[in-house]
């Protein structure tokens, strides 16, 4: 999948067209929709292509528990072309974006939804919008970073060895035990159950993990928890409002295409984020961009 030419015009009006309406009008499934079934998928893939010879896979894996909905909703009706636009402005080549949504064994009993990597603003938003935000919590974070890690192929890790990008939106901790009974039923596999440890470890071999929370006051709950497992990659955010930027920001840091943080929020502000809020980003991603993990 990826095929296709972006439209930074053509997403900014589809965005547009939703100003004043509420979550269920944007996003209408109530129950997960059939192409989003993560059951039996072998590989959700991002290739290479005539038009796009060198795509970089990168993944949201949204969590949709009620707590946490507005992020989502906020993507589809605002974020995303700025997302889409910083990473075209600061020349990353290529993306192609893939979402998934997953929340607990509640809602309608699926607790993971999965997109396709795709590079149109329309083919994009129809993955993001068929999502079913019905969800509670006990969010299963590990089942979404697992299929990431063993049911996504991409050209960019498979043709050049390098990593895509998975960016975890929550504001809860974990299962520290991947369960083989939970995979077996949702994805059809089989595995041994699997301590968190090593679902994250099999992820950071193909994707850059990032764990984003949405403010400070969540992030004062949870961030210890996600920082055993991944470090000055737990990011958290002033703002759910800022989880694009952010997501955007850290891949043009680790694309080398921003040379820092003084140069990521000049591209901020060029690209149309307030001043305000593209300090904000710069300061949440400071850890992470003076950590000595990264790069390796």
């Amino acid at each position: 999948m990826g095929y296709g030419s972006y439209s930074y015009d053509a997403h900014q009006a589809l965005t547009r067209s939703r100003q004043g309406l509420s979550a269920d009008a944007v996003f209408t499934q109530t129950v997960m929709h059939p192409a989003m079934d993560p059951k039996g998928v072998r590989f959700r893939e991002s290739r290479d292509s005539e038009a796009h010879p060198d795509s970089l896979g990168i993944v949201f894996a949204l969590d949709i528990s009620g707590s946490m909905a507005q992020i989502p909703v906020s993507i589809a009706c605002e974020q995303l072309p700025g997302f889409m636009k910083l990473l075209e402005d600061c020349r990353v080549a290529d993306p192609q974006v893939l979402f998934m949504a997953f929340t607990d064994l509640q809602g309608d009993g699926r607790p993971l939804q999965v997109g396709q990597f795709e590079t149109t603003a329309e083919l994009m938003d129809q993955w993001l919008t068929r999502c079913s935000l019905k969800g509670g919590g006990n969010e299963l974070y590990e089942l979404a970073m697992h299929f990431a890690a063993h049911h996504t192929a991409m050209d960019c890790w498979e043709r050049r060895q390098k990593k895509g990008y998975f960016f975890i939106t929550g504001d809860e901790p974990t299962s520290e035990t991947l369960s083989a009974a939970v995979v077996e039923r949702f994805l059809g596999t089989s595995i041994q159950d699997q301590p968190l440890e090593a679902v994250v470890e099999d992820l950071k071999k193909t994707y850059e993990p990032f764990f984003l929370i949405p403010d400070r006051s969540r992030g004062s709950r949870i961030a210890d928890f996600w920082r055993r497992y991944l470090g000055d990659r737990t990011i958290v955010l002033e703002s759910p409002d800022d989880t694009c930027g952010a997501a955007a920001g850290l891949v043009a840091l680790g694309e080398g295409t921003v040379s820092d943080l003084s140069e990521l929020q000049a591209r901020l502000v060029a690209a149309g984020t307030s001043k305000a809020r593209a300090g904000a980003i710069a300061g949440a991603l400071k850890p992470w961009a003076e950590s000595s993990e990264r790069g390796r």
